[in-house]
């Protein structure tokens, strides 16, 4: 279920049972001649989309510009670059209204710079918001010296449970390591990120115009193909649906 299709009473029974709260971690970045604007979020929302036929799941809506760096191209070929550090304010004060508003189960979901299980400035400052929000709030709400009472004394008991306050808010990748691994690998604008959003958003994709492409990155676009989108997507699935509890 989408966020902003939920009424009041609907929404504060999910938190009460603590569904998992979703938020695509999106860019806006250029992906060569064949492939959208938006591909890092598409991605996402489309896989989401997915998930929640399998699961209960809320998704809010996606934070669509991103730290997206100028590593592939300048803003002359429509790349938005946020940088860093207002981005982290921004999550921060998105995050804040969420923790306060009563959501302890929250996942911030990324697709873009995640290699194996690389950490990019995106991802790094989506998990700084995150532990800056929680510590806050647990500090404002239960005081100082809050962890360090007796009444924490099971804390490493739930370390691993919806109980541990320092999970409220979790940063997680698309797919991780072992699961790009399975697919076979992970590329920018190329063969699987390119089947990856033939799946979920065949019209964002034309394969046609994968011959149009010259830089290394993109040309191996030409071998992508719905199929291998569906098993990406098979796979990924079965990551999330064990991740996200």
């Amino acid at each position: 279920m989408n966020l902003i299709d939920m009424f009041y009473r609907e929404i504060e029974d999910a938190k009460a049972r603590k569904v998992p709260l979703i938020i695509p971690i999106g860019t806006m970045e250029y992906h060569g001649e064949h492939a959208s604007l938006g591909t890092d979020t598409m991605v996402i929302t489309g896989v989401l989309e997915r998930l929640g036929k399998r699961k209960e799941i809320i998704v809010a809506p996606p934070i669509w510009y991103g730290v997206a760096s100028y590593a592939v191209c300048g803003p002359e070929k429509n790349s938005v670059q946020v940088d860093c550090d207002p981005y982290e304010i921004y999550i921060t004060e998105i995050l804040k209204s969420l923790v306060y508003g009563g959501w302890k189960n929250i996942y911030l979901v990324f697709h873009h710079q995640s290699e194996g299980d690389g950490l990019m400035p995106m991802s790094l400052a989506c998990m700084k918001a995150a532990k800056k929000v929680t510590m806050r709030y647990m500090e404002e709400t239960r005081g100082n010296g809050w962890w360090g009472r007796n009444d924490m004394q099971d804390y490493y008991e739930n370390l691993d449970t919806a109980d541990n306050p320092l999970t409220f808010i979790k940063t997680i990748q698309l797919m991780d390591a072992a699961t790009q691994k399975a697919i076979g690998g992970f590329d920018h604008a190329g063969k699987y990120e390119t089947s990856l959003l033939s799946a979920v958003f065949p019209q964002n994709v034309d394969f046609e115009r994968t011959h149009w492409n010259t830089e290394w990155f993109a040309i191996p676009s030409q071998e992508a193909s719905i199929e291998l989108g569906e098993m990406m997507v098979a796979k990924t699935l079965d990551y999330l649906e064990r991740t996200i509890v």
